[in-house]
C-alpha cells in the first residue's frame, strides 16, 4: 500500500499563486479566536466540526494548502488530508506567523 503524502510550500510560492489567482483550497487549522483575529486571504477555518463539510464539498483535484501557526501542526493535518484523497496537498512552511511577518497588509480579518 502506498501512503499518501503532502508537500511543503514556501510563503513566496503561495504569494505568487494568490497573485496569479490560482484555483486552490486554503484551510487554516488554528484555533477559532486566532483565525478571527487574522488569516490568509481566501482561507477558511478548518476544525473537527467543519472537516466533514470540507470532505464533502472540496474538489480533490485542486491544490489544498494547510496553514497553522508555524508550519508544524499543518504537516500532520496535510498528511491526513492527503490520505482522504486530495491529490495535491501542501503544508505552509512558516505558517500564518511567517505570512503575517512578511505581508502584514495581506491579512484578512
Amino acid at each position: 500500500m502506498i501512503s499518501a503524502t503532502f508537500q511543503h510550500l514556501d510563503i513566496p510560492t503561495l504569494d505568487g499563486w494568490l497573485a496569479d489567482q490560482r484555483a486552490m483550497t486554503l484551510v487554516d487549522i488554528r484555533d477559532p479566536a486566532s483565525y478571527a483575529m487574522g488569516h490568509l486571504p481566501g482561507c477558511r477555518h478548518l476544525d473537527n466540526e467543519s472537516v466533514p463539510t470540507l470532505l464533502e464539498q472540496a474538489s480533490r483535484e485542486l491544490p489544498l494548502v494547510v496553514v497553522c501557526y508555524h508550519g508544524n501542526s499543518s504537516q500532520q493535518a496535510a498528511a491526513w488530508l492527503a490520505g482522504q484523497g486530495f491529490k495535491e496537498v501542501y503544508s505552509l512552511d512558516g505558517g500564518f506567523t511567517e505570512w503575517q511577518n512578511r505581508y502584514p497588509d495581506r491579512v484578512e480579518r
